[in-house]
This record gives C-alpha cells, structure tokens and sequence, in this order.
C-alpha cells in the first residue's frame, strides 16, 4: 500500500498560495494519487467554527492560540491521519507553521507555550510529531501582499492588520524555516503566476511517487 503524504502550504495573506493548491492537486491526481484538499484553521465542521471565531473575534492571544490547536487537533484525528493512514495525499492550506508565524511573530505570543501547545496536538502514538513532510513556503514583501489584497475582499481581523504586523509573521516564517529546513521549500511569491508555478512544480515533482518519509 503507498504510504501517506503530507503537504503544507504557507504565506502571508495574498501571497497567492491558495491560487497554486489546485494545481498540485492536479499534478497528484495526475500521477494516480487520491488527494485530499484542506485548510487550517478549519477543516472538519467544529474546526469550522473555531475559525470563523479566530478570524472574526477579539480575544487574549493565549485564547487565540489555545483556540488554533483545538481547530487543529480536531482537524488531525477527524481528516489528516486518516487520510494519510489510507495513503492519501494531504494539500493543507496552511498548518502549524502559520501558528508560529502569526501568533509567534505577529502577536508576539510566547514561542516556547506555541511549541508545548505543538507537542501536546501533533504526538504520534509511535513517537515524535506529525509534522508536513514537505512545506511549501510562499514568501513575499508585506508591501507587495498589501497591494494584491487591497482589491480583493473584506479584509479578516488578520488581513486588516498594519504592515508592521505582516513583517513580524514573516520574520516568523523565516524562524520557523531556520529550526526545520529540511522540510521547507521557498518560493519567491514575487515573481508573476507563472513563474511561481514553474517554481512549485520543481519543487513538487519529485514528491509524485513518493509516500510519507
């Protein structure tokens, strides 16, 4: 049986990560893979609502964290570790990754309570935690971001936030890149559509046959 895999996909918002996610969906399913597309927060109906409060609602940094593993937990044993159980290929938009990046650096929480919460959620019964084998990281200028999502929709509590803020989530990516790097592919989200794609695809397309490591 093929063994699981598992992919994330981070950025600041209006990076453009989510225009690519369908792309590499196609390129698995291409390949004979059964895919799974799915996001965080959110992913099951009660992770859901949990990200309907998180990007809507005020509240204390520590209950916005506690709130993010909660969706995520949910989101692990009702969709991630079945999927990869059956040898599924997972597509999230977004893991914990982006828990580091935007509580860690962009509100500033406490790194090593984010990194508690992260062992308590992702332990494997087997040992050690579920983490993406293969993170796709979609790096961009806050600037840049801003003036992509200026035209686009009604901006969540987090989109509204100042460029300052989105200078410290990436600062947060670009750590969280520093203590795992084996995983982590950047992408320069700067380029045009095209060319960011033909920087996925390299990046992808040695993952094509391959399960979980």
């Amino acid at each position: 049986m093929t063994r699981g895999l598992f992919i994330s996909f981070e950025g600041i918002d209006g990076a453009g990560k989510s225009t690519h996610i369908q792309g590499v969906a196609a390129r698995f399913r291409d390949a004979g893979r059964a895919v799974v597309l799915t996001r965080e927060p959110g992913g099951t109906p009660l992770s859901e609502k949990l990200r309907e409060l998180v990007l809507h609602e005020p509240m204390d940094a520590l209950t916005e964290a506690l709130l993010m593993f909660a969706a995520r937990r949910e989101h692990l044993m009702q969709v991630i570790e079945p999927a990869l159980a059956r040898g599924d290929v997972v597509l999230c938009d977004r893991f914990t990754d982006a828990t580091f990046a935007y509580q860690g650096g962009g509100r500033g929480f406490d790194w090593a309570v984010l990194g508690q919460l992260e062992s308590m959620v992702q332990q494997l019964p087997e040992g050690g935690l579920r983490q993406p084998d293969l993170t796709v990281w979609f790096d961009l200028d806050p600037a840049i971001a801003a003036e992509r999502l200026a035209s686009a929709r009604v901006p969540d509590k987090f989109e509204s936030q100042p460029a300052d803020f989105f200078a410290a989530v990436r600062a947060g990516y670009a750590r969280r890149e520093a203590e795992m790097p084996q995983r982590f592919a950047r992408i320069n989200a700067a380029q045009t559509r095209e060319a960011v794609w033909a920087d996925v695809t390299r990046v992808v397309t040695p993952w094509l046959g391959k399960g979980a490591a």
